[in-house]
């Protein structure tokens, strides 16, 4: 497909280089040279200079013929006019990515009005995953499938857990449950394992399993549950006032740590029921003084990685149950995920996440994608598809067919009835189908699963 790329930020740049890995006619528009140069250096893609909302450059950049613009400039307006004046000159799809919230409620709208396909908004995304994950603490992390009805967890086994020195064939019996290891993280090697696959202490997991049986899950692991009663945040950002509105709604107390006056005064005013406190959130003393001991949640939401990642360690030196920690660049977020850092957010890599899974729809009408998850650091993704009706290996057991090296089923969705497959089971037309795949396997359609 013709994609037109707005913005050479983060999520820009990290787009690019996802879609022209993938073969895609990626053109890059951005004001600015210096930053054009470092893409060239890196990815094969076309870039012209400019404004991508003024009307000759678009048209120098064939807007008008393009499948999707993608306006990822950090300007909100900005972006949206792009959208706009793109669609107005042909193009396909639109896509913008905001920081305000307000732009997200008012969708239907602008899509109607304006010809928005679609709106991403990098704050909002951030603060729904964290959300997500406090409310199960014990994981690492926590996305949902097929619906909300399966839920992909990741967690690592500690010396002691059943788990330990058991063969994955033999979890189901073991565990009295349906549930599924579908990826494994151990000595920095990543691994889609098989049946016979023996797990150890300090192995990452990614497990499959109903959302009915997640507190099972935990009970049978002896995972160590705490309810989640009051949460610290470092950084008063918009991530931070998103993801205290749903903490505060949900009950939970919630401090915010912000060094930035006129922040706290913003936030303060918005947020009434939390506590804001107006100090530096990296200083340690301060943080004692503020009775991080004695938090439930440590979020550290600074704008700047190294701040995040040593305030996040010193919470996890004093045993604070969960800490999340954001990186603004996670390419190296591997190398730090054991270090006590706890769970690892990052806003660019989510948002490219949710347009790369639009992307994936649109090229691909046969087999829709449905979600698209990165697991294992980044490291594999689970995909989910609806089947359609030219797939390969419909109604064949799936212990007679033959899957790419790196590739597993984790999950079956059959008229709303939730399988966690078995050598015996099959898939169908219309089922959806949930695919676990190191990178390196390029998934792109359901069929390049198969051998």
């Amino acid at each position: 497909m013709k994609i037109v790329i707005v913005g050479d930020g983060r999520v820009g740049s990290t787009l690019a280089k996802q879609l022209a890995k993938e073969d895609h006619d990626v053109v890059v528009i951005d004001n600015d040279p210096e930053v054009l140069n470092d893409l060239l250096e890196t990815v094969d893609v076309y870039v012209i200079e400019g404004n991508g909302a003024v009307l000759d450059v678009q048209r120098r950049a064939d807007v008008g013929n393009s499948d999707i613009l993608i306006a990822a400039t950090t300007n909100d307006e900005l972006n949206i006019v792009c959208c706009m004046l793109a669609k107005k000159l042909g193009c396909k799809a639109t896509i913008a990515r905001t920081q305000n919230r307000d732009y997200v409620r008012q969708m239907q709208y602008m899509s109607k009005e304006l010809g928005l396909s679609m709106i991403v908004n990098p704050p909002l995304a951030a603060a729904r995953e964290i959300f997500r994950i406090i409310q199960f603490p014990s994981f690492l992390k926590r996305n949902s499938v097929a619906k909300g009805r399966v839920e992909l967890v990741e967690l690592v086994i500690s010396e002691g857990n059943i788990l330990v020195d058991k063969a994955l064939m033999d979890l189901t019996k073991l565990l009295k449950m349906d549930v599924l290891v579908c990826a494994v993280e151990r000595d920095d090697e990543v691994y889609i394992p098989k049946g016979d696959f023996v797990l150890k202490a300090g192995d990452k997991i990614s497990v499959t399993a109903p959302r009915s049986n997640l507190v099972k899950l935990i009970k049978k692991l002896n995972i160590t549950t705490q309810k989640i009663k009051n949460a610290t945040i470092v950084g008063g950002g918009q991530i931070a006032v998103n993801l205290a509105e749903e903490l505060l709604k949900s009950g939970v107390s919630v401090k915010i740590i912000e060094k930035d006056i006129e922040t706290c005064k913003n936030i303060s005013e918005r947020l009434e029921d939390a506590i804001i406190i107006n100090a530096d959130g990296t200083n340690h003393d301060l943080l004692l003084q503020e009775g991080i001991e004695d938090t439930d949640a440590f979020i550290s939401l600074t704008d700047i990685d190294e701040e995040n990642i040593f305030i996040s360690m010193f919470a996890t030196h004093l045993k604070v149950p969960k800490v999340i920690t954001k990186m603004n660049r996670n390419e190296y977020s591997y190398l730090i995920s054991d270090k006590g850092v706890g769970s690892i957010i990052c806003p660019k890599q989510l948002t490219a996440n949710e347009i790369y899974r639009y992307v994936r729809a649109m090229e691909n009408t046969e087999d829709t994608v449905q979600t698209l998850i990165s697991i294992i650091d980044d490291r594999a993704e689970a995909i989910e598809f609806v089947v359609g009706q030219n797939a390969k290996n419909l109604n064949r057991a799936l212990m007679d067919i033959k899957l790419k090296k790196d590739v597993l089923i984790a999950c079956i969705s059959h008229l709303g009835q939730i399988v966690i497959p078995k050598g015996t089971d099959s898939f169908t037309e219309g089922d959806t189908v949930v695919i676990v795949a190191k990178n390196e396997a390029e998934i792109r359609e359901f069929n390049d699963i198969f051998m």
